[in-house]
């Protein structure tokens, strides 16, 4: 199948199913369903989806099992987004071409909207593995690589360092290991997860965490290009937030032309570890270049 039909598809399919997860009752608590759905439901390029199930169907043909499992990494991913967003954090006015959540609903709302589609994920993923016919042992390895990769030694570490930690961020290294927990450790647990949903042996899992892990830092590096190139039409949110907040990014260490260099080789790179799987793999080479090359 042409790779921007299989996308398109997975897209679709994942769309519709995160419409069905946050309902908006008509109760007191009516505001947190308003504002959880504002972010979840503000369309993006769900590539942490993409990626599990595209992980996923390297071994397996029933992706309704994978999709509850794809979903829940949306709504921790839009969570982060609603929570870095706020003037504590990034302080950005606008996400995906709209207000922010804390500019829609106040600071208040936005925190607990964060918090509110941190625990849906968890909970989505748990009901999945109950009700769906899928090894329980594969679905709790694959929710528990998920928490960890969204917690303190994950995603909420890198936060950490990347706000509190710059004296601690002198070399390339240092910004590497900052990036592998604060937007690598969930792009490489989609794939994981994916995997181990999947059935994938440990050789199996080793390519598959090679690719994640590099795609991981390029898609990260193609950002911090994308911060000094882009446009608001373009990216959603302001250009330029980088050097507004005095972030180091890996622009500090290189010019455009090495990091743009630098996010061809790992992308190559990403896709040669997937050689094991042959053209079962053809989607996830596709999407590992369209995710490292993009101009939006």
């Amino acid at each position: 199948m042409n790779f921007k039909i299989w996308m398109n598809k997975k897209i679709n399919k994942v769309e519709e199913y995160l419409k069905s997860v946050v309902k908006e009752n008509e109760n007191p608590q009516k505001l947190i369903y308003e504002a959880m759905n504002y972010s979840l439901l503000s369309g993006g390029k769900r590539l942490r989806p993409l990626l599990l199930l595209g992980a996923y169907e390297l071994f397996q043909n029933n992706e309704d099992a994978a999709m509850p499992f794809a979903c829940a990494m949306e709504m921790i991913h839009t969570y982060s987004l609603i929570h870095d967003d706020l003037p504590a954090m990034d302080n950005d006015d606008y996400r995906r071409g709209r207000l922010s959540n804390h500019k829609r609903f106040g600071e208040a709302a936005a925190i607990l909207a964060g918090d509110g589609l941190l625990n849906k994920a968890f909970e989505t993923g748990l009901e999945a593995a109950l009700e769906h016919k899928i090894n329980i042992e594969s679905a709790l390895k694959a929710l528990a690589e998920i928490a960890g990769s969204s917690g303190s030694d994950g995603m909420i570490g890198g936060q950490v360092v990347d706000m509190f930690g710059h004296d601690k961020i002198s070399s390339l290294e240092d910004l590497k290991y900052m990036y592998s927990l604060k937007t690598g450790a969930i792009i490489k647990s989609s794939v994981t997860a994916g995997a181990l949903l999947g059935g994938a042996d440990e050789k199996e899992l080793r390519a598959l965490e090679s690719y994640a892990e590099k795609i991981g830092l390029a898609f990260q590096i193609e950002d911090d290009i994308l911060d000094v190139t882009g446009t608001l039409e373009k990216l959603g949110k302001a250009a330029g937030s980088d050097a507004a907040n005095d972030k180091i990014t890996y622009l500090t260490f290189v010019s455009i032309e090495e990091a743009q260099s630098t996010v061809i080789k790992l992308t190559e790179e990403a896709i040669e570890s997937l050689d094991a799987f042959g053209e079962k793999a053809a989607h996830l080479a596709e999407l590992a270049r369209y995710l490292t090359n993009r101009d939006h």
